[in-house]
């Protein structure tokens, strides 16, 4: 199973010079770039862990691509992506976040049915890798 989770997830992964352009893209456009990484997925898992701090002042996509690759040099075996935030209406609005590291082994996710009162069906969400402890997944 593929995560597909935020812009080109859907493509195949993105090469460092399309990820390069993607972080240029938003540079010019004036937003703030900031790298995070995790070994939990789940779509409601929105906050992961940060790689340093956001890059607010950042001109020049060298220094994000430097901090994707240190990133991606200390966690091979975990997610990482990159945010783009705009502030321009005084509070950071996402506007770009993509992929752009993967384990190797995708477990994927376990879909939990169970019935309510009535003729009530709820649905839970599970992912696989976290049967593992913290620290210990996608190793």
């Amino acid at each position: 199973m593929r995560i597909t989770q935020g812009t080109f997830s859907f493509l195949p992964d993105l090469s460092d010079a399309e990820i390069r352009a993607q972080i240029e893209y938003a540079l010019a456009n004036g937003w703030a770039i900031s790298v995070e990484y995790t070994d939990d997925p789940h779509p409601r898992n929105y906050y992961w862990e940060m790689w340093g701090q956001p890059m607010f002042d950042l001109r020049d996509a060298a220094g994000a691509m430097q901090e994707v690759l240190a990133c991606r040099s200390a966690h091979p075996h975990l997610y990482v992506r990159v945010n783009a935030f705009d502030s321009t209406r005084g509070f950071e609005t996402t506007r770009l976040s993509f992929i752009v590291n993967r384990p190797k082994d995708e477990p994927g996710f376990s879909l939990t049915r169970q019935e309510a009162e009535g003729r009530t069906l709820r649905y839970t969400l599970s992912s696989y890798a976290t049967a593992a402890p913290e620290g210990r997944r996608y190793r």
